[in-house]
């Protein structure tokens, strides 16, 4: 698929101060040749069966070092890491690293900034981050993943197709709650076009206020996206997003998710549109624990690969639909305590930028670390102006 829709994702980390970059760097290659998964690649030598990974050296071209910059620039340059997306069949990360920055928000003077480029192929949200804190230092080591057989494609239809029966009656029974209803496209699902740009927005965590950092975002973006739009003519009345959301249980694949749509209600009061936001979050995520779900996860494993193959190369990325779950994708991640360094520079906060896709022009991140909360913005032309929106979600935060 990621021949089709470029798929890398881009990890930030800024760090207080610029230490010398031979020992940093000597240390970021010990590290990553003993994590099982940062040795990996994809081996796709066969259309009769999937792509397999396999062990790889590391190569010279997975730690780039930029030249300095200011924050602003740095920032562009971040952007412009999309034109070169990964051949994960070469290698299916790189760091890109930035230093002296200057002008860095909250640090004591010049600063390094290194961005994780990871395919999406490699990891989801949460193991990215997992990733990443195990380069910079965290002690916990990465544990690999084992991937079941995929089974019978027929037994396991029938399974996925009785389990999707009950989920049906659960949820007419008012067991489990009714999904979000897509809504008409806006301009923020066009297809990204012109100059990308990345924003981000730093917070700490006790100003957001007592729900989840997740809610209290998702509140703030209904608030500036909804009057972004009106002011473009938009209909917003039906304004949603798109959530990543994690499978509760055991990991059996390096993406464990889901994406959810959440109704923004931006005609709501702000405390009764978070309480919504918050009781949607919560049904997403009970059915995503229906056994439907995990019996739809298995039969889709056990599709046979030149099937799913003849699928992908029939996908049009042109075909614009009628409806879409979402009109933004806000992707929320915790990544732990704020213990990690490079070299001897302890990071100040963490920052991501999804990436865009034939239908998402503007998309959102949400990523903490410690008490810090970087929310940030990744758009194009397409879209409109990102920087009007960037100050209207700056005035919704608050």
């Amino acid at each position: 698929m990621s021949g089709k829709i470029a798929n890398d994702d881009f990890l930030l980390y800024a760090f207080d101060g610029a230490p010398p970059l031979r020992p940093a760097l000597a240390q970021l290659h010990r590290r990553a040749a003993v994590c099982h998964d940062l040795r990996l690649r994809i081996l796709d030598d066969c259309p009769a069966r999937y792509p397999a990974w396999v062990y790889g050296a590391l190569g010279p071209s997975q730690l780039v070092v930029h030249d300095g910059l200011d924050w602003p620039a740095c920032m562009a340059a971040v952007a412009d890491l999309a034109d070169d997306q990964l051949d994960a069949t070469t290698a299916a990360w790189r760091v890109h690293v930035f230093t002296p920055v200057t002008e860095v928000p909250s640090s004591s003077g010049p600063a390094t900034v290194a961005v994780l480029q990871i395919s999406h192929a490699l990891a989801d949200g949460t193991r990215s981050a997992d990733l990443a804190g195990w380069l910079f230092g965290r002690a916990t080591p990465v544990k690999a993943v084992t991937a079941p057989r995929p089974g019978s494609l027929v037994l396991r239809s029938v399974t996925a197709a009785r389990a999707h029966q009950q989920l049906v009656r659960d949820t007419a029974a008012g067991v489990l709650p009714v999904p979000a209803a897509p809504s008409p496209p806006l301009l923020t699902n066009s297809m990204p076009a012109g100059a990308r740009t990345v924003r981000t927005l730093l917070r700490r965590r006790a100003s957001l206020g007592d729900r989840t950092v997740t809610v209290s975002v998702l509140t703030a973006i209904s608030t500036a996206l909804a009057g972004y739009l009106r002011d473009r003519g938009e209909e917003v009345s039906g304004l949603a997003a798109e959530v990543p959301m994690a499978y509760s249980g055991v990991r059996h694949a390096h993406n464990h998710f889901r994406n959810i749509g959440v109704a923004l209600h931006p005609d709501l009061p702000v405390a009764g549109r978070a309480e919504v936001i918050a009781a949607q979050l919560s049904a997403g995520r009970a059915r995503s624990e229906h056994p439907a779900a995990l019996a739809e996860r298995r039969s889709f494993a056990a599709v046979p690969a030149p099937l799913l193959r003849w699928g992908l190369r029939h996908f049009d990325t042109s075909t614009r639909p009628p409806a879409v779950t979402g009109h933004t994708v806000v992707t929320s991640v915790y990544r732990g305590a704020a213990d990690l360094h490079f070299g001897d520079a302890p990071v100040l906060f963490t920052a991501g930028y999804p990436a865009l896709s034939p239908m998402m022009g503007l998309v959102h991140g949400v990523h903490g670390i410690g008490d810090a909360v970087a929310i940030s913005v990744h758009g194009t032309e397409s879209a409109g102006d990102v920087d009007d929106y960037v100050a209207r979600l700056a005035r919704a935060l608050g």
